[in-house]
């Protein structure tokens, strides 16, 4: 009798994109959670093998729909940029280089134990930033962990600056923001709304110098 072969995980098996859960505690953890990711996504727009991405649905074990977790804002070096339904692990084969969790009292025993043991022992992920905006219960507010021998040993701030060997860029907080400075400009990576605002800023001051220079011409033509 003939055996009849088993389908695959990978045929049979389907991967939510949602976790039911809210994409963040409050507006100020999903308005950081936002500018983080488009200010790494600007900054890496140029390397075709950095992936940002964040609240995406991350599988790590093929076939078991259970096993996932879901980092805010994390960065996948050495894989191709593409829209997401979710990411899997097997299929990507690169895990996160770095992942940032917004943290607040209500995730704080997941953000501090079981996610930090998950990134540490499970996904390896190199680099662990905890971000707590609202200063509720994170003392430091903002905490950076590198994996060293399987360990997360804390990163040591350099100028009241976390810096990331990962990114190449140093994280700092701004008020309840969390920002990316980049050592090499001596500035802040800009957020999209800073990227919006400078261009609306360049484009008035253009057109209030296309009308000075229409106004001089004029005046020059009624003088003759």
């Amino acid at each position: 009798m003939a055996t009849v072969p088993r389908p695959s995980h990978r045929r049979t098996v389907e991967y939510p994109t949602s976790d039911g859960k809210p994409m963040a505690e409050t507006d100020v953890h999903r308005k950081d959670m936002v500018d983080l990711i488009e200010s790494l996504t600007s900054y890496f727009a140029a390397d075709p093998g950095v992936y940002v991405s964040g609240n995406l649905l991350l599988y790590y074990v093929e076939g078991d729909k259970r096993k996932h977790i879901s980092p805010d804002v994390f960065v996948v070096k050495g894989t191709h940029k593409a829209d997401r339904l979710h990411y899997l692990l097997w299929e990507e084969k690169r895990g996160p280089a770095l992942v940032i969790e917004l943290t607040s009292p209500s995730t704080r025993a997941e953000d501090q134990r079981k996610k930090l043991a998950l990134y540490r022992d499970i996904l390896k992920v190199p680099e662990y930033f905890m971000f707590d905006p609202l200063q509720q219960y994170l003392k430091p507010s903002l905490q950076g962990y590198r994996l060293i021998d399987g360990v997360y040993v804390p990163i040591t701030p350099v100028d009241g600056r976390i810096p990331s060997e990962e990114l190449g860029l140093h994280l700092e907080r701004d008020g309840q923001k969390l920002r990316l400075f980049d050592p090499t400009q001596g500035r802040w990576i800009p957020t999209m709304e800073e990227v919006v605002a400078a261009e609306s800023e360049a484009r008035r001051n253009a057109e209030a110098e296309i009308e000075r220079l229409r106004r001089e011409l004029e005046a020059l033509k009624n003088s003759r």
